[in-house]
């Protein structure tokens, strides 16, 4: 493992360039870019893993959200993602969403090279020694130290934001 920019989304690349953060790159089978998949065939645990999904409130206009939580939780949408946007409904936004909103895949999205939009981190992810996230493509990942992404802009870290499955 090493940092090969050239594998990852070219949003991904310059993010990681502008915010001078220390990570890895790990080529990924785009047959296995799902957690599950990847960790089983990859050797790591789900524990080691962190997804980033977005979420759109619904209002209007939409308000789109990124949050990254362990493989290992599930996203309290209703409550505690509602709740930090200000709506009373919400919910995981589609793949069409997300390409449009972050011109990323599902299987690959990351918060690292999103465009100006809030990013939410369950503080279970930083608590993380490493974690492997999406390189914002179906044929990449990211391994790095959870702190690494408090160099980000828009990043708040919240409690509870996941809730184990």
């Amino acid at each position: 493992m090493s940092f090969d920019p050239s594998i990852l989304h070219p949003a991904v690349k310059a993010g990681v360039e502008r915010h001078a953060i220390v990570c890895r790159t790990l080529v990924c089978d785009p047959a296995l870019a799902d957690t599950a998949a990847f960790c089983e065939h990859y050797g790591f645990s789900l524990e080691q893993a962190a997804n980033a999904i977005v979420v759109v409130g619904k209002t209007n206009p939409p308000k789109y959200v990124c949050c990254l939580v362990l493989a290992t939780c599930k996203l309290d949408v209703n409550k505690r993602v509602s709740g930090l946007i200000g709506t009373k409904r919400c919910s995981f936004a589609t793949s069409e969403q997300t390409l449009d909103q972050t011109g990323m895949e599902i299987g690959g999205v990351t918060p690292i090279g999103l465009p100006d939009m809030p990013i939410y981190i369950d503080s279970q992810v930083m608590s993380k020694g490493e974690v492997v996230i999406g390189g914002g493509n179906r044929s990449s990942k990211i391994l790095l130290r959870p702190s690494e992404l408090s160099k980000l802009q828009s990043v708040t870290v919240i409690d509870r934001l996941g809730v184990p499955k």
